[in-house]
């Protein structure tokens, strides 16, 4: 009986996020002029969903059911489809689903490329390899909610040199309405364009490259929007009267000014530092700004400052926290470029790339929302019923939309 009912259940979460999907796939409907071009985004966007390994245009193509790539190809390429509106439309319904008053990080993640073609490619530094590499570099905005988290805006970042060559330009798709941008200047126009589409960010999150542009840290207070950005050790700010770093101020506390906090739940438990604060100058008021500093359990010399900007009223325990929410944007990029394709695209042009990403963060979005809904329904389930063996329901869902590639079921069978 016990099993019956799990897979009862089950199966009313298979239905679920089968008609979840078809509407994720139907709210991008308004934003395609032709008939055709929809029908090819949204099988798309569920090939990407699909257990292949190979998420290239032949791959995505096959698993589509499609004879050749020529379809696909056209709509990221050329097709007439506004892929700011989608994205928008993800934004909306990442809302919708992971709920209001999440957390937006940004971050950036390298995609590795061979030649000179790509639009904005260059030898250039990756935090994805941890060295210069042959790449583009993509910035992105997460959203860390209470229910989920993913992706909700992207920008690639064209290196300056890159508009010292108009034909590369022309040749690559990149319009004279583009200009050179920095990575902080590309976070803040996201940034700014989610908060005038009325989302309603708790804190604003980043690490050292957004944290140590002013501009973008006045823009933020300017919104009254609280903010924990890492900065260095070498940041200047005012203390009073004086000007000092971050290193001066951590020479000066005393032991009792250090507390042992969890900055969230790694996969082997809770991140335990050693946290401590200090006001520092504000000239946004009523928020307050802070230095706040993070040391390692095992190396004391192992410190890390962030700049925090927030009501007085905010605890030592909470800025420790939404530090810590920085972290799940890694692991948007892993599961975008493990689950969705987000690095296995083929296009070379400023607007294929901008199209791509799109249609992977739909595909992102929706997986962020099944989980989501996975999670509650079995915190609904009857203990008993708990303690049975564990079933992959994406793979019964993958399953159930034929999105369970032939060649995964062939490797499984051969197990």
């Amino acid at each position: 009986m016990e099993e019956a009912a799990s897979k009862h259940e089950e199966q009313e979460l298979v239905e679920t996020l089968s008609g979840e999907l078809e509407q994720v796939t139907a709210r991008m409907k308004p934003h395609f002029r032709r008939r055709e071009a929809h029908e090819a985004a949204s099988s798309y966007v569920k090939a990407l969903l699909s257990a292949t390994e190979r998420k290239n245009m032949w791959g995505l193509s096959e698993e589509a059911g499609r004879v050749a790539p020529y379809g696909l190809q056209h709509m990221v390429r050329r097709g007439s489809w506004d892929e700011e509106a989608v994205r928008d439309e993800v934004q909306r319904y990442a809302r919708e689903r992971l709920g209001e008053g999440g957390v937006l990080a940004v971050d950036e993640t390298g995609f590795l490329k061979k030649g000179e073609k790509s639009a904005g490619v260059a030898r250039q530094y990756t935090g994805t390899t941890g060295q210069v590499e042959n790449c583009q570099i993509g910035v992105f905005l997460a959203y860390v909610a209470e229910r989920g988290h993913t992706l909700l805006d992207r920008e690639l970042y064209v290196p300056e040199h890159w508009f010292t060559q108009p034909q590369r330009c022309r040749e690559a798709g990149l319009g004279q309405e583009v200009a050179f941008r920095t990575k902080p200047e590309l976070a803040r126009g996201m940034i700014e364009r989610a908060l005038k589409a009325r989302l309603k960010p708790s804190w604003v999150v980043g690490d050292e490259v957004y944290g140590r542009d002013t501009k973008l840290r006045a823009f933020l207070e300017e919104q009254r929007q609280p903010y924990v950005l890492t900065v260095a050790s070498n940041t200047p700010m005012d203390r009073g009267l004086a000007q000092v770093s971050g290193a001066q101020i951590h020479s000066t506390l005393a032991p009792r000014e250090w507390r042992r906090l969890s900055a969230g739940q790694g996969s082997k438990g809770p991140r335990l530092y050693d946290w401590a604060r200090v006001r520092v100058n504000s000239c946004a008021a009523p928020l307050t700004r802070w230095l706040l500093l993070r040391r390692s359990l095992t190396d004391e010399t192992d410190v890390a400052y962030f700049l925090v900007h927030a009501p007085s009223s905010t605890s030592l325990e909470t800025m420790a926290a939404i530090a810590g929410k920085r972290w799940p944007v890694e692991e948007c990029f892993e599961s975008a470029k493990g689950e969705v394709g987000l690095g296995d695209y083929e296009v070379r042009t400023y607007t294929g790339w901008y199209r791509h990403m799109t249609l992977c963060m739909v595909a992102h979005a929706f997986l962020a929302a099944s989980r989501a809904l996975a999670h509650e329904q079995e915190k609904k389930v009857r203990p008993k019923v708990l303690a049975l063996p564990h079933r992959d329901r994406m793979h019964r869902f993958r399953r159930r939309q034929g999105l369970d590639s032939s060649a995964c079921r062939s490797k499984k069978s051969d197990a």
